[in-house]
């Protein structure tokens, strides 16, 4: 009841967002200058956010931090963040540096500035605090990767005992048990880690009992929290299975294994990027049905190398191609929910080699290509591992019928006692061996005479073509975990569109085109003008030429004015410097907000230029 309790709160937090949070407007606007000082601060993100004890960090005009309130959501909503500020504030130039955990359980942070009555004359480097501690982060993802690990091995373990049937589970037992403890180590360091991470502040911060206490109350300590309830359940129910193997019924054992693995990927799903974006409920249904296809697969890849390595052989020939039909269908899932989660991530093809994101899918998919490839290998000996049992189905005469009453005829009614009856050498078998033998005949058919033989040379070479799977599954599993704590590329392209109300952007860029009549590369082309920040004050202008082939040309001069028409100032010299390739400056003045003529003249030779004017708005 209560593991049902959290995971519904886990879903019900999951509503439609963008994952990592984006952030949406600021008020005051970003550079904006008020005449009043405002009371807060107020910052509104495209999802759900989780506020920390230090969300903002305000800097005054003399670069001191300045004294506020507490950090709150703004009216009640979960997608904003507010701060108040002191009763009077000096003129000048405010910065405002701000944290927050977005929904997908991975923080965000950034800066911004507004002004009270006017912009300070001179302003400073401003250290607005950390943004991420190296060692935590280091110590964070290698948590993370242990348990994506650990939980792959336990879950394909287990499903391989209960649906592959081997007869001798005693190998499987020391990996079961390694993973159960690794995965409930790593949990229980992320839960103490978790504070330090979203604050960005070193490992030491992990033994704040305040901080601690925050993040049981979170979405993301709330679901390893659950992870660690699912992990308790999965142990009582590994042992009792294990005590009581001869009464529990496989059909009850798998539906319990099956309930207990979806819960446990859930813990995953409902705190990561299937959690927020586009479309929840299918990307936290496709996040669960993939981390569990994941582990049936891989990890079963591992129970596979230790059944070929420490089994006797007998019952390789009805094992193996049982796992490698598993196999098969759970790459088939794989592909399916791995195409739809690239689809959400990415939003375009262009993102998988221009974000980092897509470059990390892409060294992934590489990554499966490869692994799929040495599974191919690898299915070729387990075809030839289960040729002499076909052979042998195949051997074995259909029965004869017997009259009524008959003995069961053939050999063993000719033998009599003591060859095969009930309470004689039957008997004598092992419980093992003679529930493993039953469990063939009746759901495979009788195994037939050298059904249980193997090849050592081909056993061998599968054994060795498992474990290169097993090291390449390890590295995909690696780029997985880096993949998951990365801006999905979707997302980014969403924070880009969505720039703060009344915030510009960095730069401004201008496409000037030009014809001086010549037929050259370099009589016509055009000249992309870039201006940062476009702003009353000092500004960069850089410029770069190209020609009629769309590439980069040489030119002897490029010369940019600025003229303010209405208020008749200038024409003022941009003095671009040639800077081999480029023409640019750092220092142009631009005293008066207003729309700007800007003069571009391009001179291609010693008698050819020609001049373009385009119009630039420059900001208070």
């Amino acid at each position: 009841m209560l593991l049902g309790t959290v995971l519904v709160l886990l879903l019900a937090g999951a509503a439609p967002a963008s994952a990592h949070a984006a952030l949406r407007s600021t008020d005051p606007d970003d550079g904006s200058v008020v005449q009043r000082a405002p009371r807060h601060v107020t910052l509104t993100f495209t999802e759900s956010v989780g506020l920390l004890d230090d969300s903002f960090r305000v800097f005054g005009p003399d670069q001191r931090r300045v004294h506020t309130g507490e950090a709150t959501h703004a009216d009640g909503r979960s997608d904003t963040a507010r701060i108040g500020l002191p009763g009077k504030l000096a003129e000048g130039t405010y910065t405002v540096a701000w944290r927050v955990v977005s929904a997908d359980s991975h923080p965000v942070s950034g800066a911004f500035s507004f002004s009270v009555g006017k912009r300070s004359a001179t302003t400073g480097q401003i250290d607005t605090g950390p943004t991420e501690d190296p060692l935590t982060r280091g110590l964070y993802d290698a948590a993370r990767y242990l348990a994506y690990l650990a939980a792959a091995l336990l879950v394909g373990t287990a499903a391989f005992a209960l649906l592959c049937r081997p007869a001798h589970t005693s190998p499987l037992r020391r990996p079961l048990v390694a993973a159960w403890w690794t995965l409930l180590g790593s949990t229980a360091v992320l839960l103490l880690l978790r504070a330090p991470y979203e604050a960005g502040t070193g490992p030491a911060a992990a033994f704040d009992a305040s901080a601690l206490g925050r993040t049981l109350t979170g979405r993301p300590g709330l679901a390893l929290l659950a992870r660690l309830l699912v992990l308790l359940l999965t142990a009582a129910f590994l042992i009792g299975l294990s005590r009581r193997r001869d009464t529990v019924k496989r059909p009850v054992a798998l539906a319990i294994g099956t309930a207990l693995a979806t819960a446990l990927a859930l813990t995953w799903a409902a705190a990561e990027h299937a959690s927020a974006g586009i479309q929840v409920p299918a990307a936290m249904t496709s996040s669960v049905v993939h981390l569990l296809a994941t582990g049936v697969w891989l990890g079963g890849l591992v129970a596979l190398l230790l059944t070929l390595r420490r089994s006797s052989g007998d019952d390789l020939v009805e094992v193996v191609p049982r796992f490698s039909r598993i196999a098969f269908a759970s790459v088939t899932v794989l592909a399916v929910t791995g195409l739809y989660q690239s689809w959400r991530g990415l939003g375009s093809l262009s993102a998988l080699s221009g974000t980092s994101y897509g470059r990390l899918l892409l060294a992934k998919l590489a990554g499966v290509a490869v692994l799929l490839l040495v599974a191919g290998y690898s299915r070729r000996w387990t075809a030839r591992i289960a040729a002499p049992a076909v052979a042998a189905r195949a051997a074995v005469p259909a029965p004869v019928p017997q009259p009524v009453g008959a003995p069961a005829g053939g050999r063993e009614a000719a033998e009599g006692p003591g060859t095969g009856e009930p309470g004689t050498s039957g008997e004598a078998e092992s419980g093992g061996e003679a529930e493993s033998r039953g469990e063939s005949e009746s759901h495979d058919g009788p195994a037939g005479p050298g059904a249980g033989s193997v090849d050592p040379g081909i056993r061998r070479r599968l054994r060795r073509s498992v474990l290169v799977e097993v090291a390449v599954a390890a590295v995909v599993l690696m780029i997985t975990t880096v993949l998951t704590g990365t801006l999905p590329s979707r997302a980014q392209a969403e924070a880009a569109q969505q720039a703060p109300v009344g915030a510009l952007p960095p730069t401004t860029e201008i496409t000037v085109p030009f014809d001086t009549g010549t037929d050259s590369v370099t009589g016509s082309g055009k000249v992309l003008v870039t201006l940062d920040p476009a702003r009353v004050g000092e500004n960069g202008v850089q410029a770069v030429v190209y020609g009629t082939d769309m590439g980069l040309v040489a030119v002897p001069e490029v010369r940019i004015t600025f003229t303010l028409p209405s208020r008749k100032v200038g024409p003022i010299d941009a003095e671009l410097a040639d800077r081999g390739g480029y023409w640019s400056t750092n220092s142009v003045n631009l005293p008066l907000a207003g729309n700007w003529t800007m003069k571009t003249t391009v001179r291609v030779s010693d008698v050819d230029q020609v001049s373009v004017e385009r119009r630039v708005r420059v900001e208070p």
